[in-house]
């Protein structure tokens, strides 16, 4: 069984994520951790838990899910996962911190990529990758079939969606995405946002504004 911890961080109130199971065996997801504090906070659950960190994962590449990217590689000898075709937001994070006045974050580099379809594996637990484009063109949603719950990064929100105004974005394809690849999930599916409270598959088909059928 997938247990989740759930950390909201740095200015942007990210989300991030430790995913372990009863091995110990643990991945990171989006680590937003932005400064001492908040990587001290990372460092005390792992140490608590006993954890073995084994995987850094980004949904995607934007600058608010990466600024603990490489506190995390180095601190716990991980490469970074993520899908291929968010390394356009990798190669201008820099330039993007700048321009909100944030410390660059120095991020590695995609070095496992992630396909529609493949299996993360850790400890006895396993992930399914959903490639869901819109908010940005390699965003990822990662599946636990058998603990109904998926981490959507900025796809999907508690009656909302992800923004599609910035590089990449695009609002039909996002809407598909959402229906293609997180609306077949049973309707009792947890999801965990980038940002904000959890929401289910059956309450966001039902109450969700933007998703609603004309």
């Amino acid at each position: 069984m997938i247990s989740v911890k759930k950390f909201s961080v740095n200015p942007f109130g990210v989300n991030s994520f430790i995913l372990y199971d009863e091995t110990k065996a643990c991945i990171i997801i989006d680590p937003g951790f932005s400064n001492e504090l908040e990587q001290h906070m990372l460092l005390d659950f792992i140490n608590s838990e006993k954890l073995e960190v084994q995987k850094l994962v980004n949904t995607h590449c934007h600058i608010d899910h990466i600024l603990g990217n490489r506190f995390v590689s180095e601190t716990f000898g991980v490469k970074l996962q993520a899908h291929k075709e968010d390394q356009y937001n990798m190669d201008t994070a820099d330039q993007t911190a700048r321009m909100y006045g944030l410390p660059q974050p120095n991020s590695p580099n995609i070095e496992v990529f992630l396909e529609d379809g493949d299996f993360l594996e850790f400890g006895q637990s396993k992930l399914k990758i959903l490639h869901a484009p819109g908010h940005c063109k390699g965003h990822i949603c990662l599946y636990a079939e058998a603990d109904h719950f998926a981490i959507c990064g900025d796809v999907l929100f508690q009656g909302s969606i992800g923004r599609t105004d910035l590089p990449g974005g695009d609002f039909d394809t996002l809407i598909n995405s959402i229906r293609t690849k997180l609306f077949v999930l049973p309707d009792d599916t947890k999801i965990y946002s980038g940002h904000g409270e959890e929401t289910s598959i059956g309450l966001e088909k039902k109450f969700n504004p933007f998703l609603q059928a004309n």
